[in-house]
């Protein structure tokens, strides 16, 4: 099953959001479903080194979505929200090839046995 997981949260907002849809993607991805994520509003940080875990925040995201990546978890990220949202504006993000469009997340919904926002 394809499954389409659309983040939309700062992941450190205060709440268990993004820790909570990553647990949610990495289940799925270990039950063998293709799993996608994207990125959109303030939750393109989630995709950039620049965002370290707070202090007494248990859970590195930052790495978990790494993780999820480099066991098969398709990642992609709103364009424009890249250069319009987030803390981190203009920095980095932890991998190339990630940039996409409103067309890329239209084509993937469609694609999608199941799309979940979060």
């Amino acid at each position: 099953m394809r499954i389409l997981l659309i983040f939309n949260h700062y992941p450190y907002d205060g709440s268990d959001i993004a820790w909570n849809s990553l647990r949610l993607a990495e289940t799925l991805l270990n039950s063998e479903h293709d799993v996608r994520i994207f990125l959109m509003n303030d939750a393109v940080d989630l995709a950039r080194n620049e965002t370290i875990k707070p202090e007494g925040y248990d859970k590195d995201l930052v790495q978990i979505l790494k993780a999820l990546v480099d066991k098969g978890l398709k990642l992609r990220v709103c364009g424009t929200c890249m250069a319009r949202c987030g803390i981190h504006k203009n920095k980095p993000y932890f991998m190339d090839g990630i940039k996409a469009t409103m067309k890329d997340l239209a084509d993937w919904t469609v694609e999608s046995d199941k799309v979940i926002s979060f």
